[in-house]
């Protein structure tokens, strides 16, 4: 679990409750704008005290989800842009799903999932929901779609536990799928590429950024993997080079 500049100590503390309430293992917190430590926050864990005392803190997001082979964000703006979003018995079957890569009790098997949650006035940005493999919204009124924190986290924890404990192909172990790159390759890649296409004229440096920023949507709902990002990249570099030394 991850919450991105939380700044209520009661929402942190309601966290950690729901974290224990729902047996997860890990809270983690990017620049937290409250004391997640102090008495109110607490006060509120009840039994998720231990949670609390172990979160671990992170200066952005990217080095939070550095070790997750999956990361979901949850997003419930509406102005996200081209982004995919996905329900949450979506995005957290696709979570749940083994991975293909070595045996039972390696890395890859081992490395941990992450469900991100922004902040309480404004949420996960769009560039923060970018570095996340898929985004879920929850289904909430027009009126007024603005879930509490704690409530949003809640609602999604109920689901992950009715899949786990519900769900044939879950608990089952499911069939294996190939994880998605990382954020961090699929970001180097992308900063490549702009390199590139700003060298070529294909990109002007005032919409660079826009339309970067539909790639990389291209690029996640494809559920880029690992070898292709590296395969881009090393295109990418390689036309670099070929640029340079016809001009040279």
């Amino acid at each position: 679990m991850i919450l991105v500049e939380p700044a209520g100590p009661l929402n942190v503390g309601s966290v950690a409750r729901l974290c224990a309430n729902f047996d997860i293992q890990q809270l983690r917190l990017v620049s937290p704008r409250c004391d997640h430590l102090s008495r109110a926050a607490l006060q509120m864990a009840v039994h998720g005290e231990a949670v609390l005392k172990t979160a671990t803190i992170h200066p952005d997001l990217l080095s939070a989800i550095s070790d997750c082979r999956r990361t979901i964000g949850s997003c419930g703006r509406i102005d996200h842009g081209d982004i995919p979003l996905h329900t949450p018995v979506q995005a957290i079957r696709w979570l749940l799903e083994p991975a293909s890569e070595g045996a039972p009790g390696s890395v890859a098997h081992q490395a941990p999932v992450a469900l991100v949650f922004g902040r309480e006035d404004r949420g996960l940005s769009n560039d923060e929901l970018r570095l996340c493999q898929k985004v879920l919204t929850l289904q909430s009124g027009l009126a007024y779609p603005s879930l509490n924190l704690s409530h949003a986290v809640a609602v999604v924890l109920h689901e992950l536990a009715l899949l786990k404990a519900g769900d044939r192909s879950v608990s089952a172990g499911g069939q294996a799928t190939r994880d998605p790159a990382a954020a961090d390759a699929l970001l180097a890649m992308l900063d490549d590429a702009r390199e590139l296409l700003l060298e070529a004229g294909f990109l002007l440096t005032h919409t660079a950024s826009a339309r970067m920023a539909k790639v990389s949507d291209l690029l996640q709902r494809a559920t880029i993997r690992p070898e292709e990002v590296a395969l881009l990249r090393g295109m990418v570099r390689q036309l670099r080079w070929a640029i340079r030394t016809n001009r040279s």
